[in-house]
């Protein structure tokens, strides 16, 4: 088969480098017309080069000798074995392809690793059987190297092809992430033990104050993440739900008891899975949309939805790291969209039920991740149109008479197979935020506080109230009371008593106040 007889000049509006022509998955791409973003786009030089590989700005140059020619095959195993693994990519160039050439490949080789490999992802991603008879009984190999990638630890052997399935999830969505220095360092850690050591050395009672504050926390975050400032009866109902967070199976049924809560009035939004289009953006002046994100097509929902439980319960009983689930599932969900409304909300809704499903989280904790969020607010965006904004070229869509978006084209692909390495990278840096400074932090000042009010008593009699208000005024005015607080109750008290109650106060905060958590 005649492939890329000839190189563009440019590719996704970048030039490339003199002399060099696509390989990989940007050759699979440009040559075969895929749908699809190339993010850290190959080339191959026509000379030799430093070096078997180099970066030239946007590319990674390889040296004459990798390139693979005209045959497509030889580009696919070329990407699978230098490049970073695009299963979206791989599956709608095995649509293009159609599947002669891979039985041609696989017969010329049945029992080499990338000939397995690429039978086992063609049969199990299109759900067609090529005409091959089953592999030889030959020593299995895994779908994806464990030293690459995030795999499972306890994978389904294929006897078909001797492929150990180890992957994340499976056709109807399967996310993958990358093995980095960066996870690999957050996972050496053991925040989950660092955690549980932290609650250990806390009473009970501090432990449950901690635990209320840092809840109420997370459920403002959340709601200021989408600037929104519901009224406390609402806040309150979320954060009692979140404090359920995986006490239930995470399934339709639970999804759309968690929207019925957040909704509280469903007159205006309807509960469940949406039956239009969603997308996020601006309007014109005519109010039309102007989408920067477009969310699955709802006809495309219950099986993706479907899809992502069947994920969500093949990783549950593993022992992937659980903030890796947490990301996987919690930022698949929002990429998918699945709701009319609240789909922010519910995405980190669903990283609580993972934590705390999987015992990550201390019993009757959750770490305020949303507060962290919001705090990283252009990191956070960042992270989810990393993902996204790549894939709106490859979204054909119109807009309504209700001023809706309508998707054109099968768009299904683009929600089921990503990359969710640098949500997971993100989430684990909120994590890690929460356990080392957050958790300490919210202890400490418990502590203080309490030392202080108990003091302030001791000097002078007050009621529990007013202590609490001459502890808050003080901290709000370094320190000292001003002078527009000593009126009221306050007027009552000697200026030497107010003096001594003031050095109370700074005494029981002083470590506290010293310490790096700010």
């Amino acid at each position: 088969m005649a492939f890329l007889s000839t190189s563009p000049a440019s590719f996704q509006d970048e030039l490339l480098p003199e002399n060099s022509r696509l390989i990989g998955w940007a050759a699979l791409v440009h040559g075969l017309g895929l749908d699809a973003p190339v993010r850290d786009p190959a080339c191959v030089s026509s000379g030799h080069i430093s070096g078997s590989q180099r970066r030239e700005g946007l590319w990674r140059l390889f040296d004459k000798r990798y390139n693979p020619g005209v045959d497509p095959i030889a580009h696919i195993v070329f990407a699978l074995r230098n490049e970073t693994f695009d299963l979206l990519i791989l599956k709608r160039a095995f649509d293009a392809l159609g599947p002669e050439p891979l039985e041609a490949y696989i017969a010329s080789a049945p029992t080499g690793v990338f000939a397995r490999r690429l039978w086992f992802f063609y049969e199990e991603f299109t759900g067609q059987r090529l005409d091959i008879p089953d592999a030889a009984s030959i020593a299995a190999i895994d779908a994806l190297d464990p030293g690459d990638y995030i795999t499972l630890d306890r994978p389904h052997l294929s006897q078909r092809h001797r492929v150990r399935d180890n992957l994340l999830g499976g056709k109807g969505f399967c996310p993958i992430v990358r093995r980095t220095e960066a996870l690999q360092g957050f996972i050496a850690r053991d925040l989950a033990h660092a955690a549980q050591e932290t609650v250990g050395q806390t009473g009970a009672h501090l432990i449950s104050r901690a635990a209320s504050f840092m809840l109420l926390a997370d459920s403002q975050a959340s709601f200021a993440i989408e600037g929104e400032r519901p009224p406390r009866n609402r806040l309150e109902r979320w954060a009692n739900a979140i404090k359920e967070a995986g006490k239930r199976p995470m399934n339709q049924t639970e999804i759309y008891r968690l929207h019925r809560i957040l909704l509280g009035d469903d007159r205006f939004t309807s509960v469940g899975y949406r039956t239009a289009g969603v997308f996020l953006g601006e309007r014109d002046h005519n109010q039309d949309p102007l989408p920067e994100f477009i969310g699955a097509r709802p006809d495309d929902l219950p099986d993706m939805m479907l899809a992502w439980n069947t994920c969500n319960n093949r990783l549950r009983v593993t022992k992937v790291d659980a903030v890796i689930q947490a990301a996987v599932l919690a930022f698949g969900f929002v990429y998918i969209h699945p709701l009319e409304d609240g789909n922010g909300r519910l995405h980190r809704c669903l990283i609580h039920h993972v934590l705390a499903e999987r015992k990550f989280a201390p019993a009757g904790m959750v770490f305020p991740v949303s507060s962290v969020m919001l705090d990283r607010i252009d990191e956070y965006r960042a992270t989810l149109q990393a993902h996204s904004a790549p894939l709106m070229p490859f979204i054909d869509w119109r807009a309504t008479p209700e001023r809706n978006v309508e998707v054109l084209n099968d768009t299904s692909d683009l929600y089921r197979y990503f990359d969710a390495t640098e949500a997971a990278e993100f989430l684990y840096a909120c994590v890690q935020r929460t356990i080392e400074t957050d958790l300490p932090k919210e202890i400490a000042y418990l502590r203080a506080h309490d030392d202080a009010e108990r003091n302030i008593m001791n000097r002078v009699e007050m009621p529990d109230r007013l202590a609490k208000d001459f502890i808050m005024f003080v901290r709000q005015n370094k320190g000292h009371l001003s002078k527009a607080r000593r009126t009221g109750a306050f007027a009552r008290l000697a200026d030497a008593e107010v003096a001594e109650l003031e050095e109370i106060v700074q005494v029981a905060f002083a470590d506290y106040s010293a310490a790096a958590y700010d």
